[in-house]
């Protein structure tokens, strides 16, 4: 990893770097992405088996795509007793945290005056669909973010797609479907799967939204479909941004950053501290940890080509970094993390004090772990029961009520050139 330090030129290069980091998607693989979709959109169930052999290399009868119930009972038996109660733990804590949710929306809005009722009235969505990656890693954790929040929120039906695998899908990710309520499981993954949830075929049906993180192809093939159903977001790399003081072991910043590492390559890790004798150390401790590291190779690939270490004068600066890159997970590893938490304008999720870590957040703390990246928490928020809902509005007039609005929308009319407008309202006003 680089150390940059404030002030110096390849400090403010790297800045605008990572600022600019967003969905980067060429042309050629837009293309690619818009021919699957399309040719799933014509050809259904045909194409997903074709797709299925060319990427995943594994041919699936048409009636294998929909995983069995008894597929499901017997995953149950395949997972440890103590990872079952660990999930099982997840489970209700996230449903926990999701209800307190559900129950700050407000199920509808009244306001009455002389001849009018205005009233907004929230619905849940009919069925959604959520995409759980499976190739790098099994992911059951995923799982249970995407579903819990839409069951929660009163989803009807809630359909699940991941890709097939040659053992089998993950016996953790069936159970974890399963516990979360999830309806329907489909052995499918790619940008076949999103579009078959976009278009429907005559497997699997077409859902109102589709959410859930994927690859750069899925990301892409998300972005595409959107306006035939909504998305929850389009995802890009996992990243960490970390502010610490030296108050913390450095074992504690180097094992942090080196979590958000090992997902993926692409991945994005960056400590921001005042002390660069701090960062020095933070950066020999994380060259030491890799070494025992499994996922050794992506983690280091990731760390040597986007992670960095900034050097700041002040931990006011470090919070103005922080709002200018806006990561997905933040870490305020100081002495005194609420006394920054009230300049901190964008992030996906804040993690407070040295016993923290951002790891907690993605399995067991209850909030979500589907969160904006890519710098897009300045406009967008963790995947919530929010996102499952949708608001509908009423409105009531009497004939004297709307008497009084006569001249008013006779003047819009007559501005927009919209005389049909105004007629509708002269029409009703007509004595008999």
């Amino acid at each position: 990893m680089k150390i940059f330090r404030a002030g110096e030129k390849e400090f403010e290069r790297y800045l605008s770097r990572m600022e600019g980091r967003g969905p980067q998607g060429s042309l050629r693989l837009e293309r690619k992405v818009r021919s699957i979709l399309e040719n799933v959109r014509k050809r259904g169930d045909e194409a997903l088996i074709h797709y299925t052999q060319v990427f995943d290399g594994l041919q699936i009868p048409i009636r294998q795509l929909r995983v069995k119930r008894s597929e499901v009972e017997s995953a149950y038996k395949k997972v440890s007793p103590d990872f079952l109660g660990t999930l099982k733990k997840a489970t209700r804590r996230i449903e926990k945290f999701h209800h307190l949710q559900s129950k700050r929306l407000i199920p509808s809005l009244k306001q009455e005056e002389r001849g009018i009722e205005l009233e907004q009235m929230m619905r849940p969505l009919e069925r959604v669909g959520i995409y759980v990656p499976g190739g790098k890693a099994s992911y059951p954790s995923t799982v249970l973010m995407a579903a819990i929040p839409a069951k929660t929120a009163g989803v009807r039906e809630i359909l699940m797609v991941t890709p097939p695998q040659k053992g089998g899908i993950s016996p953790a990710v069936l159970v974890a479907a399963d516990l979360a309520g999830v309806d329907r499981i489909y052995r499918v993954g790619g940008v076949q799967a999103i579009a078959a949830l976009a278009y429907g075929t005559k497997s699997i049906p077409k859902v109102d939204k589709i959410v859930g993180p994927g690859n750069q192809y899925v990301a892409t093939a998300k972005r595409l479909v959107y306006g035939e159903v909504d998305i929850d977001m389009v995802a890009g790399p996992s990243e960490i941004v970390i502010v610490s003081d030296g108050s913390a072991p450095p074992s504690y910043i180097a094992a942090d950053m080196i979590s958000q590492a090992e997902h993926d390559e692409m991945a994005l890790a960056i400590l921001i501290t005042n002390s660069e004798v701090f960062g020095r150390e933070v950066r020999k401790e994380v060259e030491r940890q890799l070494l025992s590291l499994r996922r050794r190779k992506v983690a280091s690939q990731s760390l040597n080509r986007r992670g960095a270490i900034l050097i700041v004068k002040n931990l006011e600066q470090a919070v103005q970094l922080v709002n200018r890159i806006a990561p997905e997970h933040l870490e305020l590893a100081v002495s005194w993390p609420l006394a920054l938490m009230g300049s901190v304008k964008n992030a996906g999720a804040v993690f407070l004090g040295p016993y923290t870590p951002e790891a907690i957040g993605d399995y067991l703390a209850g909030p979500n772990h589907i969160l904006p990246t890519a710098g897009t928490a300045r406009f967008s928020s963790p995947l919530g029961v929010e996102d499952f809902v949708k608001r509908t509005h009423l409105v009531r007039v009497t004939q004297r009520a709307l008497g009084r609005f006569e001249k008013d929308v006779k003047r819009f009319a007559d501005w927009e050139g919209l005389e049909g407008h105004y007629r509708a309202v002269q029409v009703r006003l007509r004595r008999p």
